[in-house]
């Protein structure tokens, strides 16, 4: 949650917790990277962070080497739209393990 704070410049209060469902996490020992996707509840209490998930999408993809402690955040609020282009590439691996569809960088739709 800080790391997505961070990178919409709002502090971690602004945000109430993770979406349920939309929230993953994996480590690929092939690339030994961390790979995380998830969205952020806004606070009902922070206009900003409400305008930011409408605006932005509110969903985010991150990676984190195993050598360090620090996330780098893709904004990816445009995952699931068509024709969109994913910022980051997630190996085939990592997306089997979060049951994603290959090569996409958004969780499957609920029907």
């Amino acid at each position: 949650m800080a790391a997505d704070a961070a990178y919409h410049s709002l502090p971690v209060s602004d945000y109430t917790g993770l979406d349920p469902g939309m929230t993953y996490y994996a480590f690929d020992p092939a690339n030994s990277t961390y790979y995380a996707a998830a969205g952020l509840i806004a606070s009902p209490n922070s206009q900003q962070a409400q305008i930011g998930d409408q605006d932005d999408g509110g969903y985010n993809l991150f990676t984190r080497s195993s050598s360090t402690t620090t996330w780098t955040v893709y904004n990816d609020g445009l995952g699931a739209a068509q024709d969109s282009v994913c910022p980051i590439s997630i190996p085939a691996s990592v997306l089997a393990a979060w049951n994603w569809k290959p090569k996409s960088c958004f969780p499957p739709q609920s029907p």
